[in-house]
């Protein structure tokens, strides 16, 4: 048996052959460095090492890795001062505050674009008032000139020639004349007799008979009243007659001015013995040599036997002519005498 070293088996050692256990485990660190000069190679651990086998030289053991998970040493934490409850405050102050500032200065700009925009809006309503003021001081002005263009139109109506207000302002001087078998018709004319009674025309021929006979008194019938009246004169010439009644009526106007071709006129008297009968025409032409001795008005307004003696008004409601005479078998061809020769042979217009 060798007496050489024996391992020691007492610390672990495996005989040589047998696989050597493995180290148990480390305690956790620290560790503090092995002392250098006491055969610890640089790099390794201290502890105990397996010997080298006999007939080697010694190796170093492979370094082995050193554990880096240090226990940190028990320094207290540092401790960050935590800020004061108000300056939270202050800042949570200072954020409502700047959105605060934010919403006003957004309702004040929203205030005064509204106001720029009423200011336009004002402005243009303004405008729109001026315009429309303006429009209706125009269509006032229209309208005036258009009243007074009417008016001017309703005076140039009345001044035309109306058969009606003739008619109505006429009749009530126009008779129907009975003289004897003979029936025509008469005109209160001119002003107020002397003993104021009512002066007359109508033809000749129509009192001709009674007057030839040495009668001087006929019957003239005004709305169905009959009255006396005196022949104060003829001309048989001109085939005018001038009576007198002292029942007063208004006597007719006589114009002033010879009629003219053209010139409307109405016809009234008794055809038939018809009373109040009313026709309107023209003045057809001035026929200066005629019937009786003189100058004729013709007319083309229808008029019958019993016309005779009547009055021929223009559109001014006077007096242009005496109906004497219509053609038989014919139309529209009427003759009368001019007034103003009948005012020339008796003083009475």
């Amino acid at each position: 048996m060798s007496t050489g070293p024996q391992p020691d088996t007492s610390q672990g050692a495996a005989a040589p052959g047998v696989p050597a256990p493995p180290p148990p485990p480390m305690a956790p660190g620290p560790y503090p460095p092995a002392p250098m000069g006491h055969g610890v190679p640089a790099g390794h651990l201290p502890g105990p090492f397996p010997p080298a086998p006999a007939g080697h030289p010694p190796q170093p053991w492979p370094p082995q890795p050193v554990p880096m998970a240090y226990a940190l040493p028990q320094y207290p934490a540092p401790v960050v001062p935590r800020p004061p409850a108000s300056a939270g405050r202050l800042r949570r102050l200072l954020g409502f505050n700047t959105v605060l500032a934010v919403l006003l200065a957004l309702l004040i700009g929203l205030v005064a674009w509204q106001n720029v925009r009423i200011g336009e809006l004002s402005a243009a309503l303004e405008g729109a008032d001026q315009r429309l003021t303006e429009l209706q001081q125009k269509d006032g002005d229209r309208l005036k000139e258009a009243e007074n263009r009417l008016g001017a139109l309703e005076k140039e109506v009345g001044a035309a020639f109306n058969v009606e207000k003739l008619a109505a302002a006429v009749l009530p001087s126009v008779f129907r004349v009975e003289a004897g078998r003979s029936i025509g018709t008469a005109f209160a004319v001119g002003p107020k007799a002397a003993d104021g009674g009512t002066n007359l025309f109508t033809n000749f021929h129509v009192v001709e008979e009674l007057y030839q006979d040495g009668g001087r008194t006929v019957k003239i019938t005004r709305d169905g009243q009959r009255f006396d009246a005196k022949i104060v004169g003829v001309d048989k010439l001109r085939d005018v007659a001038q009576l007198h009644t002292t029942a007063k009526f208004a006597g007719l106007t006589v114009a002033k001015t010879p009629a003219k071709p053209g010139q409307q006129i109405i016809a009234v008297g008794a055809p038939l013995g018809l009373t109040d009968t009313v026709t309107s025409g023209v003045i057809s032409a001035i026929r200066e040599t005629g019937y009786e001795e003189g100058p004729m008005v013709q007319f083309d307004a229808a008029i019958n036997p019993g016309n005779s003696g009547g009055p021929v008004i223009n559109g001014q409601q006077q007096v242009v002519g005496i109906t004497v005479a219509g053609y038989l078998n014919a139309e529209g061809l009427g003759l009368a005498i001019p007034i103003g020769d009948a005012c020339k042979l008796f003083t009475v217009c």
